[in-house]
Protein backbone atom coordinates (compact mmCIF):
# COMPACT_ATOMS: atom_id res chain seq x y z
CA UNK A 1 0.00 0.00 0.00
CA UNK A 2 1.16 3.57 -0.81
CA UNK A 3 0.38 5.16 2.15
CA UNK A 4 1.34 8.86 0.71
CA UNK A 5 -1.03 8.38 -2.04
CA UNK A 6 -3.69 8.25 0.16
CA UNK A 7 -2.90 11.76 2.14
CA UNK A 8 -4.02 15.13 1.22
CA UNK A 9 -1.62 16.86 -1.42
CA UNK A 10 -2.12 19.89 1.14
CA UNK A 11 -0.91 17.48 3.74
CA UNK A 12 1.39 15.68 1.57
CA UNK A 13 3.74 18.56 1.19
CA UNK A 14 3.79 19.54 4.78
CA UNK A 15 6.11 19.04 7.50
CA UNK A 16 5.73 18.74 11.11
CA UNK A 17 5.90 21.19 13.69
CA UNK A 18 9.13 21.00 15.03
CA UNK A 19 8.46 20.69 19.27
CA UNK A 20 11.63 18.60 20.31
CA UNK A 21 12.56 17.89 23.50
CA UNK A 22 16.97 18.38 23.40
CA UNK A 23 18.47 17.43 26.44
CA UNK A 24 20.40 20.78 27.97
CA UNK A 25 21.02 23.05 31.00
CA UNK A 26 19.39 26.63 29.93
CA UNK A 27 16.40 25.89 27.74
CA UNK A 28 15.61 29.28 26.65
CA UNK A 29 13.91 28.09 23.07
CA UNK A 30 10.47 27.87 23.64
CA UNK A 31 9.08 31.39 24.64
CA UNK A 32 7.80 29.66 27.75
CA UNK A 33 8.06 31.50 31.04
CA UNK A 34 10.77 31.09 33.18
CA UNK A 35 8.01 30.94 36.61
CA UNK A 36 5.23 28.64 37.33
CA UNK A 37 2.63 28.22 40.02
CA UNK A 38 2.08 25.65 43.33
CA UNK A 39 -1.36 24.91 42.99
CA UNK A 40 -4.10 23.49 44.95
CA UNK A 41 -6.74 22.20 43.05
CA UNK A 42 -9.91 21.85 43.89
CA UNK A 43 -10.28 17.89 43.66
CA UNK A 44 -11.23 16.37 40.24
CA UNK A 45 -13.67 13.41 40.14
CA UNK A 46 -11.46 11.25 37.14
CA UNK A 47 -14.65 9.17 36.31
CA UNK A 48 -16.58 12.42 35.18
CA UNK A 49 -16.23 14.43 31.87
CA UNK A 50 -15.08 18.22 32.21
CA UNK A 51 -17.64 21.18 32.10
CA UNK A 52 -18.04 21.02 28.38
CA UNK A 53 -18.71 24.38 28.80
CA UNK A 54 -16.29 25.43 31.23
CA UNK A 55 -18.12 28.20 32.55
CA UNK A 56 -16.14 28.94 35.40
CA UNK A 57 -12.83 29.52 33.27
CA UNK A 58 -14.53 31.83 30.95
CA UNK A 59 -16.20 33.73 33.30
CA UNK A 60 -12.68 34.12 34.94
CA UNK A 61 -11.78 35.43 31.71
CA UNK A 62 -14.53 37.26 30.28
CA UNK A 63 -13.92 39.52 33.45
CA UNK A 64 -10.39 40.30 32.46
CA UNK A 65 -11.03 40.86 28.56
CA UNK A 66 -14.24 42.99 29.99
CA UNK A 67 -16.86 41.38 28.18
CA UNK A 68 -19.55 38.52 29.09
CA UNK A 69 -19.14 34.73 29.03
CA UNK A 70 -20.97 34.20 25.64
CA UNK A 71 -18.24 36.13 24.41
CA UNK A 72 -15.05 34.29 25.26
CA UNK A 73 -14.82 30.77 23.83
CA UNK A 74 -11.80 28.84 24.95
CA UNK A 75 -8.85 25.81 23.39
CA UNK A 76 -6.88 23.73 24.05
CA UNK A 77 -4.63 25.84 23.38
CA UNK A 78 -4.46 29.09 20.95
CA UNK A 79 -3.61 26.39 18.16
CA UNK A 80 -6.89 24.47 18.46
CA UNK A 81 -8.77 27.89 18.34
CA UNK A 82 -6.93 28.79 15.34
CA UNK A 83 -7.90 25.19 13.92
CA UNK A 84 -11.54 25.80 14.85
CA UNK A 85 -11.69 29.37 13.00
CA UNK A 86 -10.31 28.39 9.80
CA UNK A 87 -13.08 25.40 10.22
CA UNK A 88 -15.58 27.57 10.51
CA UNK A 89 -15.19 30.33 8.27
CA UNK A 90 -12.59 28.77 5.47
CA UNK A 91 -10.39 30.90 3.19
CA UNK A 92 -8.82 32.44 1.83
CA UNK A 93 -6.41 32.96 5.65
CA UNK A 94 -4.41 36.00 5.32
CA UNK A 95 -1.30 37.06 7.43
CA UNK A 96 2.20 39.02 7.43
CA UNK A 97 5.35 37.08 7.29
CA UNK A 98 7.50 35.94 8.88
CA UNK A 99 4.45 35.17 11.73
CA UNK A 100 3.24 32.34 13.80
CA UNK A 101 3.60 29.87 11.30
CA UNK A 102 0.55 27.61 12.29
CA UNK A 103 -1.57 30.32 10.39
CA UNK A 104 -0.70 28.84 7.40
CA UNK A 105 -0.20 25.21 8.69
CA UNK A 106 -3.59 25.08 9.50
CA UNK A 107 -5.26 26.42 7.05
CA UNK A 108 -2.83 24.99 4.24
CA UNK A 109 -3.71 21.15 6.13
CA UNK A 110 -7.88 21.99 6.10
CA UNK A 111 -7.21 22.73 1.60
CA UNK A 112 -7.60 26.58 2.13
CA UNK A 113 -5.83 29.05 0.04
CA UNK A 114 -3.26 30.59 2.71
CA UNK A 115 -1.25 34.07 1.83
CA UNK A 116 1.35 35.56 3.39
CA UNK A 117 2.30 39.30 3.21
CA UNK A 118 6.05 40.15 4.51
CA UNK A 119 6.84 42.37 6.76
CA UNK A 120 8.78 45.67 5.97
CA UNK A 121 12.55 45.50 6.48
CA UNK A 122 11.88 46.91 9.78
CA UNK A 123 9.35 44.48 10.79
CA UNK A 124 6.25 46.64 10.59
CA UNK A 125 2.94 45.80 9.02
CA UNK A 126 3.17 46.67 5.28
CA UNK A 127 -0.26 48.50 5.48
CA UNK A 128 -0.79 49.65 2.01
CA UNK A 129 0.27 45.81 0.49
CA UNK A 130 -1.86 44.19 3.59
CA UNK A 131 -4.66 46.35 1.96
CA UNK A 132 -3.97 45.37 -1.31
CA UNK A 133 -4.11 41.54 -0.75
CA UNK A 134 -7.28 42.13 0.96
CA UNK A 135 -8.79 43.65 -2.10
CA UNK A 136 -7.00 40.80 -4.45
CA UNK A 137 -7.92 37.75 -1.74
CA UNK A 138 -11.05 38.97 -0.36
CA UNK A 139 -9.96 37.20 2.92
CA UNK A 140 -12.33 35.45 5.16
CA UNK A 141 -10.06 35.50 8.16
CA UNK A 142 -6.84 37.77 8.31
CA UNK A 143 -4.12 36.84 11.71
CA UNK A 144 -2.58 39.81 13.11
CA UNK A 145 -0.19 38.65 16.07
CA UNK A 146 1.04 41.87 18.30
CA UNK A 147 2.97 41.63 19.72
CA UNK A 148 4.26 39.16 16.38
CA UNK A 149 6.41 36.26 16.93
CA UNK A 150 9.14 35.99 16.30
CA UNK A 151 10.12 39.60 15.82
CA UNK A 152 9.20 40.46 18.80
CA UNK A 153 7.34 43.77 17.95
CA UNK A 154 4.18 45.72 18.15
CA UNK A 155 2.02 46.60 15.04
CA UNK A 156 0.91 50.05 14.82
CA UNK A 157 -2.69 50.53 16.16
CA UNK A 158 -3.35 52.57 13.89
CA UNK A 159 -2.46 49.96 10.52
CA UNK A 160 -4.29 47.54 12.58
CA UNK A 161 -7.54 49.34 12.56
CA UNK A 162 -7.06 50.28 8.59
CA UNK A 163 -7.09 46.24 7.77
CA UNK A 164 -10.10 45.70 10.23
CA UNK A 165 -11.80 48.31 8.54
CA UNK A 166 -10.77 47.33 4.91
CA UNK A 167 -10.98 43.12 5.26
CA UNK A 168 -14.84 41.98 4.24
CA UNK A 169 -13.92 38.88 6.74
CA UNK A 170 -12.68 38.62 10.49
CA UNK A 171 -9.26 39.98 11.35
CA UNK A 172 -8.04 37.99 14.59
CA UNK A 173 -5.48 39.91 16.38
CA UNK A 174 -3.72 37.68 18.06
CA UNK A 175 -1.86 38.85 21.75
CA UNK A 176 -0.56 35.73 22.80
CA UNK A 177 2.17 38.21 24.08
CA UNK A 178 0.19 41.02 24.91
CA UNK A 179 1.20 40.65 29.15
CA UNK A 180 4.22 41.64 28.16
CA UNK A 181 4.00 44.82 25.81
CA UNK A 182 4.48 48.42 27.32
CA UNK A 183 0.51 49.33 25.36
CA UNK A 184 -2.61 47.61 26.92
CA UNK A 185 -3.64 45.43 23.54
CA UNK A 186 -7.14 45.98 21.87
CA UNK A 187 -9.73 44.38 23.63
CA UNK A 188 -11.39 47.44 24.92
CA UNK A 189 -12.01 48.19 21.20
CA UNK A 190 -13.66 44.92 20.17
CA UNK A 191 -17.55 46.70 21.04
CA UNK A 192 -16.28 49.09 17.99
CA UNK A 193 -15.65 46.04 15.54
CA UNK A 194 -17.57 43.72 15.07
CA UNK A 195 -15.73 41.33 12.79
CA UNK A 196 -12.10 41.83 15.15
CA UNK A 197 -11.48 38.31 17.33
CA UNK A 198 -8.83 39.15 20.18
CA UNK A 199 -6.85 36.02 20.70
CA UNK A 200 -5.05 34.96 24.28
CA UNK A 201 -3.40 32.22 25.71
CA UNK A 202 -1.82 31.37 29.46
CA UNK A 203 1.12 29.46 28.48
CA UNK A 204 3.45 32.18 28.27
CA UNK A 205 2.46 33.64 32.08
CA UNK A 206 3.81 30.24 33.37
CA UNK A 207 0.64 28.20 32.76
CA UNK A 208 2.44 26.27 29.58
CA UNK A 209 1.64 22.87 30.77
CA UNK A 210 -2.26 23.33 30.98
CA UNK A 211 -2.29 24.39 27.05
CA UNK A 212 -5.15 26.70 27.74
CA UNK A 213 -5.82 29.21 24.77
CA UNK A 214 -8.91 31.41 24.60
CA UNK A 215 -10.71 34.15 22.14
CA UNK A 216 -13.48 37.05 22.87
CA UNK A 217 -15.65 38.87 20.12
CA UNK A 218 -19.23 39.10 18.72
CA UNK A 219 -21.36 36.66 20.45
CA UNK A 220 -22.33 35.58 17.52
CA UNK A 221 -18.50 34.61 15.80
CA UNK A 222 -18.04 32.35 19.19
CA UNK A 223 -21.56 30.51 18.65
CA UNK A 224 -20.44 29.83 14.98
CA UNK A 225 -16.76 28.50 16.03
CA UNK A 226 -18.88 26.63 19.03
CA UNK A 227 -20.37 24.50 16.75
CA UNK A 228 -17.43 22.81 15.20
CA UNK A 229 -15.39 23.07 18.65
CA UNK A 230 -14.84 19.21 19.90
CA UNK A 231 -16.98 18.25 23.14
CA UNK A 232 -15.43 18.35 26.01
CA UNK A 233 -12.16 20.07 24.28
CA UNK A 234 -10.51 21.28 27.65
CA UNK A 235 -9.62 18.95 30.40
CA UNK A 236 -10.86 19.48 34.07
CA UNK A 237 -7.37 19.60 35.51
CA UNK A 238 -6.52 22.43 33.22
CA UNK A 239 -9.89 24.28 33.83
CA UNK A 240 -9.14 24.15 37.77
CA UNK A 241 -5.49 25.15 37.51
CA UNK A 242 -6.34 27.82 35.34
CA UNK A 243 -9.00 28.83 37.44
CA UNK A 244 -6.85 28.83 40.55
CA UNK A 245 -3.81 30.28 38.77
CA UNK A 246 -5.82 33.52 37.87
CA UNK A 247 -6.73 34.13 41.21
CA UNK A 248 -3.36 35.27 41.87
CA UNK A 249 -2.99 38.28 40.35
CA UNK A 250 -0.34 39.79 42.17
CA UNK A 251 2.49 36.77 41.65
CA UNK A 252 1.30 37.11 37.99
CA UNK A 253 1.93 40.55 37.90
CA UNK A 254 5.46 40.42 39.89
CA UNK A 255 6.46 37.67 37.12
CA UNK A 256 5.80 39.59 34.09
CA UNK A 257 7.50 42.56 35.54
CA UNK A 258 10.27 40.59 36.58
CA UNK A 259 10.53 39.11 33.11
CA UNK A 260 10.07 42.72 31.58
CA UNK A 261 13.23 43.69 33.17
CA UNK A 262 15.05 41.46 32.24
CA UNK A 263 14.15 41.42 29.00
CA UNK A 264 15.79 45.46 29.19
CA UNK A 265 19.24 43.97 30.76
CA UNK A 266 19.35 41.33 28.21
CA UNK A 267 18.85 44.02 25.34
CA UNK A 268 21.65 45.94 26.73
CA UNK A 269 24.13 43.45 27.02
CA UNK A 270 23.23 41.82 23.77
CA UNK A 271 23.72 44.92 21.80
CA UNK A 272 27.80 45.86 23.70
CA UNK A 273 28.55 42.94 22.10
CA UNK A 274 30.55 42.98 18.89
CA UNK A 275 28.78 40.96 15.56
CA UNK A 276 25.31 41.04 17.29
CA UNK A 277 22.00 43.04 16.19
CA UNK A 278 19.28 42.36 19.02
CA UNK A 279 16.23 43.62 17.80
CA UNK A 280 13.51 45.60 20.26
CA UNK A 281 11.29 43.57 21.60
CA UNK A 282 7.50 43.91 23.17
CA UNK A 283 7.10 40.02 24.51
CA UNK A 284 9.17 37.43 26.64
CA UNK A 285 12.01 36.70 24.01
CA UNK A 286 14.59 38.81 21.75
CA UNK A 287 15.24 37.73 18.21
CA UNK A 288 18.72 38.87 16.96
CA UNK A 289 20.70 38.53 13.99
CA UNK A 290 24.47 37.12 14.34
CA UNK A 291 27.28 38.06 11.84
CA UNK A 292 29.15 34.59 13.00
CA UNK A 293 25.71 33.04 11.02
CA UNK A 294 23.26 31.12 13.19
CA UNK A 295 24.14 27.98 13.17
CA UNK A 296 27.39 28.73 14.58
CA UNK A 297 25.81 30.33 17.82
CA UNK A 298 23.06 27.91 18.26
CA UNK A 299 25.64 25.09 18.43
CA UNK A 300 27.99 26.99 20.41
CA UNK A 301 25.64 27.54 23.02
CA UNK A 302 24.14 24.19 23.11
CA UNK A 303 27.42 22.59 23.35
CA UNK A 304 27.47 24.97 26.74
CA UNK A 305 24.27 23.68 27.12
CA UNK A 306 21.71 26.67 26.32
CA UNK A 307 19.31 25.90 24.04
CA UNK A 308 17.89 28.47 22.38
CA UNK A 309 15.93 28.78 18.82
CA UNK A 310 17.55 29.04 15.14
CA UNK A 311 15.24 30.86 13.64
CA UNK A 312 17.30 30.73 9.82
CA UNK A 313 14.85 28.94 7.99
CA UNK A 314 12.49 32.26 8.64
CA UNK A 315 14.81 34.98 9.12
CA UNK A 316 18.31 34.68 7.36
CA UNK A 317 20.85 34.67 10.30
CA UNK A 318 18.90 35.18 13.16
CA UNK A 319 18.28 33.30 16.20
CA UNK A 320 15.59 34.03 19.20
CA UNK A 321 16.05 33.36 22.91
CA UNK A 322 13.82 33.36 25.50
CA UNK A 323 13.68 35.86 28.36
CA UNK A 324 14.64 33.19 31.46
CA UNK A 325 15.55 34.11 35.03
CA UNK A 326 18.63 36.47 36.30
CA UNK A 327 20.26 32.96 36.87
CA UNK A 328 19.56 31.42 33.26
CA UNK A 329 20.18 35.01 30.95
CA UNK A 330 23.53 35.45 33.02
CA UNK A 331 24.51 31.78 31.70
CA UNK A 332 23.58 32.37 27.88
CA UNK A 333 25.07 36.01 27.74
CA UNK A 334 28.62 34.10 29.66
CA UNK A 335 27.94 30.87 26.59
CA UNK A 336 27.32 33.77 23.80
CA UNK A 337 29.91 35.79 24.58
CA UNK A 338 32.26 32.08 24.84
CA UNK A 339 31.32 31.55 21.52
CA UNK A 340 31.39 34.63 19.95
CA UNK A 341 35.47 34.57 20.46
CA UNK A 342 35.63 31.40 18.58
Amino acid sequence: MNIKRLVKPEVRGLRAYEAKEIPCRVKLDANESPYGFALKVPKIETNRYPDPEALKLRAALARDMKTGTENVLVGNGSDELIYYLITTFGGPVLFPTPTFVMYGVIATALGERATGVPLTDTFELDTDAMLKAIRKERPKLVFLATPNNPTGNCFETGSVLKIVEATPGIVIVDEAYAPFATEKGMAALLPDYRNMVIMRTLSKIGLAALRVGYMAGDEEIMAEVNKVRLPFNLNSYSQACAVEALKDRKSMRGYIREIASERQRLMDAMESLEGLEPYPSEANFILFRARAGARKIYDGLLRRGVLIRNMDALIKGCLRVTVGTNKENNAFLKALKETLKK
